[in-house]
């Protein structure tokens, strides 16, 4: 598990690969990853959008932008959590992550906060950060 923390809320991420969606004489692999995020602050924060930073093997990188996540925006109580499952293709057998998320509170303002890089690896593979 990989972990940041911003502001009192904790980012963790625990990322899987997923052979059965994999093909790889096709060039993808393809994984999930499982973010908990947890909000050990004193305000409610609404998650508003995130930044991706998707590296593969061969260093390339590709910027993902978007509202919320998985089609949501979470409002996260002190104290609460809130957990989701996404997915991610790549080209090469391996790659990292990184970003953030954009956190509104209570007042309207607006913060990031980190996600950590996480390793994109096939479960034979040693886990390298590139």
């Amino acid at each position: 598990m990989y972990k940041a923390t911003t502001r009192g809320i904790t980012v963790s991420v625990t990322p899987a690969y997923l052979e059965g969606q994999s093909d790889p004489e096709a060039g993808r692999w393809v994984w999930a990853y499982t973010i908990a995020i947890e909000n050990g602050g004193t305000e409610t924060v609404q998650l508003r959008a995130r930044h991706w930073r998707i590296t593969d093997a061969h260093g390339h990188v590709e910027d993902v932008r978007g509202a919320g996540v998985v089609g949501e925006e979470p409002v996260i109580p002190p104290g609460d959590s809130f957990t989701y499952t996404s997915g991610c293709p790549l080209p090469t057998p391996s790659g990292f992550m990184q970003g953030s998320y954009r956190m509104e509170g209570e007042d309207g303002s607006s913060f990031d906060i980190a996600v950590p890089p996480f390793s994109l690896d096939l479960p034979d593979m040693a886990r390298v950060l590139n």
